[in-house]
Parts: C-alpha cells; sequence; structure tokens
C-alpha cells in the first residue's frame, strides 16, 4: 500500500473529535495553556478514543481574550506559555516575579 492510499483511507474513517481552545482548560491563575492540564486533556482524549482535537485561533488577543478576533495571523498568544513548564526545566524562578498572580500584568 502506498503512502498516498494510507492517508486517503485515514481521511475516510470515521473519527470522533471535540472543539477546546486552551484557555478553557482549568488552570490558574485566570486561563488555560498548554501546559500539564493541555497534555491531561489530551491524555483523556486517547483514552475515550477520540482523534482529534479541533482548536480556535491561537493568536494574541484583545483585551476581551476572546480567540475570535486575534490582534495577527502570524503571531501566537504569549499567554498560552506555561509557566509551569518554564520553571519545571529551570528557566523561571517564580520568586523573582513581582506581580502577584491576581494582577493583570502576571503573565
Amino acid at each position: 500500500m502506498t503512502r498516498q492510499t494510507r492517508i486517503d483511507t485515514l481521511n475516510r474513517q470515521r473519527r470522533a473529535g471535540v472543539l477546546l481552545h486552551p484557555t478553557s482548560l482549568p488552570e490558574s491563575p485566570g486561563n488555560g495553556d498548554l501546559g500539564h492540564q493541555a497534555y491531561r486533556f489530551i491524555e483523556f482524549l486517547h483514552a475515550c478514543g477520540f482523534k482529534v482535537w479541533q482548536m480556535l485561533p491561537l493568536g494574541p488577543t484583545h483585551n476581551d481574550k476572546s480567540p475570535y478576533q486575534c490582534l495577527s495571523a502570524h503571531a501566537g498568544n504569549p499567554l498560552l506559555i506555561s509557566l509551569d513548564w518554564l520553571e519545571d526545566k529551570g528557566w523561571l524562578d517564580r520568586k523573582e516575579i513581582a506581580a502577584a498572580e491576581t494582577d493583570d500584568s502576571y503573565r
């Protein structure tokens, strides 16, 4: 079977999926990101037999944080960077961050 034939076969198979923006995932403060909870969500989808996770645009948003109206089609949203992962890798020391987690400028 050729590679193209395998791709065509996969595209014809029925699959279940879900539409969920990463900011809807539970995380603190304020919105979810592409960190630990996103990986737990992917593991959950896999365990339930889902094959597709569709997302809304991941660009930077206006003050209302709506993913439907991004400021750029080419830039990523810095709010989706997981501070927990940066801390786990040793690239961020939370003790050095001056803003409180409840402050809007935290991220």
